[in-house]
């Protein structure tokens, strides 16, 4: 057949009016369904409180585009679901396009206006795209299928850390019922569409621009072969194309119907969940507005509209639960489990339109969907779950958020509760005098100037722990010796500094952090500098990103980059490669929060250590444990801690000698796990101060004192 321009599918042909209509008002109502669905899901979104969306909508659609298409988010340390899922994605969106573009052709177009384009050329394309397409959507499903089925990665299992056998909420297999409702039906419809197309073919294999344009359609023509093959007649592929018809046009209706109503939801609320997110919602946690009654989430409608949504967008990979470390370590807490039981419970009470009492709608407790204390304390808000998610879930402010009621209400441990007051009598976790915070410097052969008194270019934001810790003291000591050495000009704040509260917060004392942190802002007002740096990466976490909503702005930084700027500067020369074998742990609040990952790796490599890196590093690194306040808490004896897991996976690399480290609450947490796993004589806990020291020039080298008493 020569002249193609007349090839097309009559898409109701042998078909009766009546058979039409009845389509039609089927259609119709699947149609109807899924509006009022969608209706029902933001009339829910509309019970929660306002949200702040900062940043322009079209920089943050860009941004939204580019991660969907390019599923960067969903690749990540899970390349072969990243194909599959892209797959699946594309072949989808092409099918959805194609139906879509018949629709536009034979009910907008050419009824009102008498075009069609749906013919000729572009016909045949459209089939040989749409048959490619549906491979890619077969394949994929099928990969999903036998991950599922044959690999069963733990973290698809649904298994609740947070609950017992026998709790109303306990069992979530309607989740896996869910799952593979959702993958057969899917694949159904792409099969169907495929024996649809064959049996068309040999239906009309009689007809010149049918049979001699069906390799358009390969898939379908390699089906219709085998079936002319097997002995299918022209009348038999006529009846089968019937019955197929409409089984798979019923399906695919029903499946547009139920998109409101079960986890396909997600294709809307992922994308709205990645077009909201913020950036820094782990670093930089909401104030709570001063004309709020209740501080903190008690109820289902204290969230905001944007982290109901959010909810929703979980499609529960598991990637969340099988990054947390305190679920690693037999906590009750699965970041996923927190999300899918919040959305469980509004779900069940803001969907019908009608708000229970309020008492029904509290979420605090063990209830059906509701959040026990035990998992809320439990989180080390280190943001592996909010870094990981593949569709921009904020775990941490939601937990926070949580946390600030129970604070509220005095529900935690006795032992963090006692911190807290002893934070706020004396401005430190140690519950020393304030005169006491610089006792460290006394024991320095040279003076460190106080920054309230004179000017200095840099401002040395110490921390508790560098401060009071005997252990911490020694590298402190240390860095001022380095600093000193380099002709830097820098001093500190002696008494006029106080925690910087970015623990605090995480614990949800959110009077206490403002405290904190107004105090620290008045002091650092008063002094005078060019920039702060700070050992301490919860402080300079806080002071970076949370400092300037109370009116706090500073150049801050590290100080491993600043001890990097001074060795590649020549301000602090290099007499000896170290020639160590040595591995690096990032700290959440350096790496994952604010994405510290290359100066120390770089200090490493200019002092001639051999860096082995652990499998979980950068932005995958695993918590020591001391975040959220927990370092402030005991944990069950005999229990094993995320530092424990940590030393055993150092423990695993041949050959190690020192396990690196750039934080002063990790030095004390590691130290501790390398004596309780019993690996002090394999490798040592260092602080990269103490390496940088000992690669120094002789005549630079000046002997680190005693800690202060």
């Amino acid at each position: 057949m020569s002249d193609t321009s007349a090839v097309t599918r009559v898409l109701f042909e042998d078909f009766a009016p009546a058979a039409i209509a009845v389509f039609y008002l089927i259609a119709a109502a699947a149609i109807a369904i899924f509006g009022f669905g969608v209706y029902q899901q933001v009339r829910k979104y509309r019970y929660g409180t306002a949200a702040e969306v900062s940043g322009g909508l079209s920089a943050r659609f860009r941004e939204m585009v580019g991660t969907v298409l390019s599923h960067r988010t969903i690749a990540r340390r899970d390349r072969p679901a990243g194909a599959a899922h892209r797959l699946i994605f594309y072949g989808f969106v092409l099918l959805f396009l194609g139906t879509t573009t018949i629709t536009l052709d034979y009910d907008i177009l050419g009824p009102l206006f008498h075009v069609h384009f749906w013919h000729g050329a572009f016909y045949l394309w459209f089939s040989l795209v749409l048959d490619v397409a549906g491979v890619a959507l077969a394949g994929g499903l099928g990969y999903m299928m036998y991950r599922r089925g044959w690999l069963k990665p733990p973290k698809l299992d649904y298994a609740r850390p947070d609950r017992k056998p026998g709790d109303p909420d306990y069992d979530r297999s309607d989740y896996r019922r869910e799952d593979w409702a959702f993958l057969w039906t899917l694949l159904t419809i792409a099969v169907t569409g495929y024996l649809l197309e064959a049996v068309r073919l040999v239906w009309l294999e009689a007809r010149p621009d049918v049979w001699e344009t069906r390799w358009w359609s390969p898939v379908g023509a390699a089906l219709a072969a085998g079936m002319r093959a097997a002995g299918m007649s022209a009348a038999a592929g006529g009846a089968w194309r019937l019955g197929l018809w409409w089984f798979h046009g019923i399906l695919a209706l029903i499946f547009i119907a139920l998109i409101p109503f079960t986890k396909v939801k997600h294709i809307f609320t992922a994308a709205g969940s990645l077009l909201l997110r913020d950036p820094l919602a782990a670093q930089r946690l909401p104030k709570v507005p001063v004309e709020q009654q209740r501080v903190g989430a008690q109820y289902i409608t204290d969230f905001t509209w944007q982290q109901l949504l959010a909810l929703d967008a979980c499609t529960k990979c598991g990637r969340c639960h099988e990054a947390c470390p305190a679920r690693a370590v037999g906590a009750p807490l699965s970041p996923r489990d927190v999300i899918l039981s919040l959305r469980e419970f509004a779900n069940r009470t803001l969907e019908s339109g009608v708000l229970p009492a309020q008492a029904e709608l509290d979420v605090h407790g063990k209830g059906p969907g509701q959040v026990s204390m035990e998992t809320l304390w439990s989180c080390r808000t280190c943001m592996a779950c909010v870094e990981v998610c593949p569709v921009a879930i904020e775990h941490v402010p939601i937990i926070v958020q949580l946390r600030r009621k129970l604070v509220e209400e005095g529900e935690m441990d006795p032992q963090l509760k006692k911190t807290l007051q002893t934070i706020h009598k004396s401005g430190n976790s140690f519950g020393e005098s304030k005169r006491k915070r610089a006792a460290w410097t006394k024991a320095l052969p040279f003076a460190v100037k106080d920054a309230r008194k004179e000017p200095v270019e840099i401002l040395w934001f110490v921390g508790d722990y560098a401060s009071f810790d005997p252990r911490n003291q020694k590298v402190s000591q240390g860095l001022a010796t380095l600093l000193h050495d380099a002709g830097v000009d820098f001093g500190i704040l002696y008494e006029g500094e106080s925690n910087a509260g970015n623990d605090v917060r995480r614990v949800g004392e959110e009077g206490l952090y403002e405290l904190l942190a107004t105090a620290n802002i008045e002091s650092l007002s008063a002094a005078s500098f060019k920039s702060i740096v700070t050992t301490d990466p919860h402080s300079y976490n806080t002071i970076r990103n949370e400092y300037p909503d109370f009116g706090g702005r500073y150049a801050i930084e590290h100080y491993t980059t600043l001890l990097l700027r001074l060795l590649q500067e020549g301000r602090l020369k290099i007499a000896r490669q170290l020639g160590q074998r040595v591995t690096f742990h990032d700290p959440c609040h350096l790496g994952r929060f604010n994405k510290g990952y290359d100066a120390p790796r770089e200090i490493l490599r200019l002092i001639g250590c051999e860096l082995i890196e652990m499998g979980r590093c950068r932005s995958n690194s695993f918590c020591c444990g001391a975040g959220g306040g927990r370092i402030w808490m005991p944990d069950p004896p005999g229990a094993d801690r995320p530092a424990h897991n940590r030393m055993r996976e150092a423990a695993a690399i041949s050959g190690l000698q020192v396990f690196v480290v750039s934080c002063p609450k990790d030095l004390t947490m590691f130290e501790d796990a390398l004596k309780a796993t019993g690996n002090e004589g394999q490798f040592v806990v260092r602080e990269l101060i103490e390496l940088v020291r000992e690669a120094l020039a002789r005549e630079q080298l000046a002997p680190v004192p005693g800690a202060a008493a």
